[in-house]
C-alpha cells in the first residue's frame, strides 16, 4: 500500500515541511532509509542523518531546529516516535488475516469459538474452553479445558494454556509462551519432596503482551494476576501467586518468586530478580542485574543486590574496583602498627 505525506499528516495530526505529494510505500531506519521509505527521528544523537537518509519521508519532533536544508519531506508531530507506533499498527492491522478454523486442527465438541476467529493447523482447543471474536490462534497452540480466551488476542506457535486459565482482550503471547504451569511447590519429607498439588489459576487481564518463552505458574490456591497493560519480555519466570500491577514492563531473563506483589507503571531492566513474598510499590524503576530482597517504596529508583540507590551503587562500583589494592595498603598498615606496638612494649 502506498500513503502521501498528506495523508499521514492528516491522519497523525502533523504539519509537513516540503512535498505533501510525496508518497511511501514501506519502513526503514533513518540511517538506512531508501527511497519510497518512511523513517522517523526522535533520538537527538540520530539528527546528522536527516542531512544524508534517502528517505522520501521523516517524522520529526515538533522541536527540533536544523542547520540547514534537508531534502527529505519532514512530517512534524508531537512525538516522532508515538506517532511511528501509531503508523506501524495501522499497517499491520491493513494485512489481510486468515478467519476459519483449519480441518488440522482439532476443536472439542463443547469449545465455544467466537465469529471471526482462525485456528490454525495442529492446534488444540480442549473441552469446555471459550474463544472470544476476531481471535487469532496460530498452529500447534494448545487452549486446555475450561480456558478462556477474550477478543481480539493473538496467541502465537506452540503457545500453551493451561485449563481453567483466563486470557483477556487484545492480547499478544509469543512463541512458546506457557500460562498456567504448575507453581514450583513441594513440601519437604523423609522421602525427599511431595508435591503440594497447585489448583489455583492464572489471569491475564486485557492489553497484555507476553514475549517468547516466558512463563506464568498457576496459583497454589487463588490466582496469579497479571493486570491490564501489562508488557513482559522474552524468557520471564512469574512465579505461583505473583500479582503485577497495570502498566508495568518487564525485560528479558527476569524472575518473580512466589507471592510477590509488583505494582503499577514499575519499570524492570534485564535479569531483575524479585524475592518472594515482598512488595514492590508502584512507578519503581529497578536497574539491570538488580536483586531486590524485600519491600521497596512506590516511586523509588534501584540499581544492584542487594538493590540500593543508582549513585550510592555507582559510588560503591568505583570502591569495589579499588579493594585489592585497599587490602595491600590496610595489611601493610598493620604490619606498621605492629612494629609500632612491640617498640612502645619495649
Amino acid at each position: 500500500m502506498e500513503f502521501s505525506a498528506k495523508q499521514i499528516a492528516t491522519y497523525l495530526h502533523g504539519e509537513i515541511v516540503g512535498n505533501e505529494n510525496e508518497t511511501v510505500h514501506t519502513f526503514a531506519k533513518i540511517e538506512e532509509g531508501v527511497p519510497g521509505a518512511i523513517s522517523f527521528l526522535s533520538n537527538p544523537k540520530y539528527t546528522h542523518y536527516i542531512y544524508t537518509t534517502q528517505s522520501s519521508i521523516v517524522l520529526v519532533n515538533k522541536d527540533l531546529k536544523l542547520d540547514h536544508d534537508v531534502k527529505t519531506t519532514l512530517i512534524k508531530v508531537d512525538n516522532a516516535y508515538e506517532s511511528l507506533a501509531q503508523l506501524l499498527t495501522l499497517y499491520e492491522q491493513s494485512k489481510p488475516k486468515k478467519t476459519g478454523i483449519d480441518p488440522l486442527a482439532s476443536i472439542a465438541p463443547t469449545a465455544k469459538i467466537g465469529n471471526n476467529v482462525y485456528i490454525g493447523p495442529f492446534a488444540c482447543v480442549e473441552d469446555g474452553a471459550e474463544i472470544g471474536d476476531n481471535t487469532y490462534i496460530h498452529p500447534h497452540v494448545t487452549i486446555g479445558c475450561h480456558a478462556k480466551v477474550g477478543n481480539n488476542t493473538t496467541l502465537y506457535p506452540h503457545v500453551t494454556i493451561y485449563q481453567d486459565c483466563h486470557v483477556g482482550n487484545n492480547c499478544i503471547l509469543h512463541a512458546g509462551c506457557v500460562i498456567g504451569a504448575d507453581g514450583f511447590g513441594f513440601a519437604p519429607s523423609s522421602q525427599g519432596y511431595d508435591k503440594i498439588p497447585q489448583i489455583g489459576i492464572v489471569i491475564i487481564e486485557d492489553n497484555v503482551e507476553i514475549g517468547a518463552n516466558t512463563c506464568v505458574d498457576r496459583a497454589t490456591m487463588g490466582a496469579t494476576i497479571i493486570h491490564q497493560g501489562v508488557k513482559l519480555d522474552n524468557l520471564i519466570q512469574i512465579a505461583h501467586n505473583v500479582e503485577i500491577g497495570s502498566h508495568t514492563v518487564m525485560a528479558s531473563q527476569g524472575g518473580v518468586a512466589g507471592s510477590a506483589k509488583i505494582g503499577e507503571w514499575c519499570v524492570f531492566a534485564g535479569q531483575v530478580g524479585i524475592a518472594g513474598h515482598i512488595k514492590v510499590g508502584d512507578h519503581v524503576t529497578i536497574g539491570a542485574q538488580s536483586g531486590i530482597p524485600g519491600n521497596t517504596k512506590s516511586g523509588s529508583t534501584l540499581m544492584g543486590y542487594p538493590a540500593v540507590d543508582p549513585k550510592i551503587f555507582a559510588r560503591s562500583s568505583v570502591i569495589f574496583k579499588k579493594l585489592p589494592e585497599m587490602y595491600t595498603e590496610l595489611q601493610n598498615l598493620q604490619k606498621e602498627i605492629d612494629e609500632l606496638k612491640k617498640q612502645l612494649n619495649k
